[in-house]
């Protein structure tokens, strides 16, 4: 969520799976290739302007190196649930975002 982080291409293809995919809150499908080149000019990337603010962080380990995290983030007046799978293949790569989704929240929705 740091925009650091969302803007250097080294941090992404050190927390990104190679078979990592997501899908977007806007409902768009993306492919690790299209994140790692695309994700430092999504919104939220940029040192100013608005950013990501995530809350009500929760976490289920599904397996010894799986884990499932979901939260909400607020974005610019808008809100997303998000569902995430991070697993971690070896003590060398540590964990890494395997599958992300976002789903928006419609306004007045508590």
């Amino acid at each position: 969520m740091d925009p650091a982080v969302r803007a250097s291409r080294a941090a992404t293809v050190r927390l990104l799976d190679p078979e990592f995919i997501e899908v977007g809150s806007s409902g768009r499908r993306y492919t690790y290739d299209e994140m790692v080149t695309e994700l430092p000019d999504h919104p939220g990337s940029a040192a100013t302007g608005p950013h990501y603010e995530p809350s009500t962080i929760t976490g289920v380990l599904l397996a010894p190196d799986l884990v499932h995290l979901t939260y909400e983030t607020h974005f610019d007046g808008r809100r997303a649930r998000r569902s995430s799978i991070w697993r971690k293949r070896d003590e060398t790569t540590g964990w890494r975002m395997y599958y992300h989704q976002g789903t928006p929240v419609p306004p007045n929705t508590p």
